[in-house]
């Protein structure tokens, strides 16, 4: 996956829809809120807080992540296990916009990084089912 494709939505329908609020589901169950969505074309992203003040933080994970969106039930589901959102680097609300912060995250959540997905395929898509259609 490209620092480029990381940062944009697969589907371009998703860049229309407001995303705060929706529950977001990891490849391993529920992980938290959107709490900010990015509407920046070619550096969208979504903030997503992953608990309580007090245990939980924010994370940005990049739009290329999103797996697919139930709108419905206002839920996005995103190609990566929970353990991996909640290790990721805490939201840094004053170098969001830092193509260097972006950089570093692209490093983290892209192919090979501690963010991958160990079935990430070389484009950054993720080749294992959802964690309850393997159980």
């Amino acid at each position: 996956m490209t620092t480029t494709t990381l940062w944009r939505y697969d589907d371009p329908m998703w860049a229309e829809t407001d995303f705060v609020g929706y529950s977001v589901e990891a490849l391993d169950g529920e992980i938290g809120k959107i709490a900010e969505a990015s509407e920046e074309i070619g550096a969208r992203y979504l903030v997503v807080d992953t608990g309580p003040w007090i245990f939980g933080k924010k994370v940005m994970l990049p739009a290329g992540i999103v797996d697919r969106v139930d709108v419905q039930n206002e839920r996005v589901y995103v190609r990566r296990t929970k353990d991996e959102i909640e290790s990721a680097p805490e939201f840094d609300v004053k170098r969001y916009h830092d193509p260097t912060y972006r950089q570093e995250l692209a490093v983290y959540y892209g192919p090979g990084g501690a963010g991958s997905v160990a079935g990430t395929t070389e484009n950054g898509r993720v080749r294992a089912t959802r964690y309850e259609d393997r159980v």
